[in-house]
């Protein structure tokens, strides 16, 4: 039986000496004129690094996301519980809503409007009458518009007996209309000799706003933030 183990060995070791000279002496500024193995070597190790450069700008994007994601994990459990709970308890928050607006709806009738305020100026000055008060000033200031109401200061000055300056704070906060008292300074006369005292306050009574009143302070608002922006732009 005849031996081709040897044969076969030169045959390998042949081939594998044509390979490795193909990359003997290459002229690397030459690549084109590169035998064809180094060629298709050089193009699969290019092909390589790229597959690697952009296999690790796709995982790197992937997982910065992935994270930032997670980030946002706890803040939807939370925001998910808390309306779980509330669409749980829909019926009994209906209800407090109900609630609430006939609150508001009863707060808002103790508010005057335009035309019921001279009544409500009419009480304050006689429930300093009927307790024997003498006014010495009751001056409305200017009319300070809020959002949703109209606030009234008024000055007052009042002197009598010490019991009857007190029944008139009380007759004043009893009013069915809100009216709250500021700034009370009570002092005794220099030149009265009866006992009397007097007493310096400011009144606040309030009043809501009609629809066209509300209107015009946004308005006036939307005006006055456009014009700072454009003044904040030039």
């Amino acid at each position: 039986m005849a031996d081709t183990t040897l044969p076969a060995n030169l045959d390998i070791a042949s081939a594998f000496g044509k390979v490795s000279s193909q990359f003997k002496g290459l002229n690397t500024r030459e690549p084109g004129n590169w035998p064809f193995l180094p060629k298709a070597a050089a193009w699969v190790a290019m092909a390589a690094a790229a597959v690697a450069v952009l296999w690790f700008v796709i995982i790197s994007g992937a997982t910065e996301t992935l994270e930032f994601e997670r980030s946002k994990e706890p803040k939807l459990k939370e925001d998910f519980r808390a309306k779980l709970a509330q669409a749980v308890n829909l019926t009994e928050l209906r209800k407090q809503k109900q609630q609430v607006q006939e609150y508001v709806t009863q707060l808002e009738k103790q508010l005057p409007g335009k035309a019921e305020m001279d009544a409500l100026l009419s009480d304050i000055n006689q429930a300093g009458i009927g307790r024997g008060l003498q006014f010495e000033l009751f001056k409305p200031g200017q009319v300070d518009l809020k959002d949703f109401y109209a606030e009234l200061p008024i000055a007052i000055k009042v002197s009598g007996r010490y019991h009857d300056i007190g029944a008139f704070t009380a007759d004043v906060a009893n009013l069915s209309r809100i009216v709250t008292l500021h700034n009370l300074n009570i002092t005794t006369p220099v030149k009265d000799s009866s006992g009397n005292l007097a007493m310096e306050a400011t009144a606040r009574t309030y009043r809501y706003l009609d629809v066209n009143e509300i209107a015009e302070i946004r308005k006036a608002k939307a005006d006055a933030a456009a014009k700072a922006k454009g003044a904040a732009k030039k």
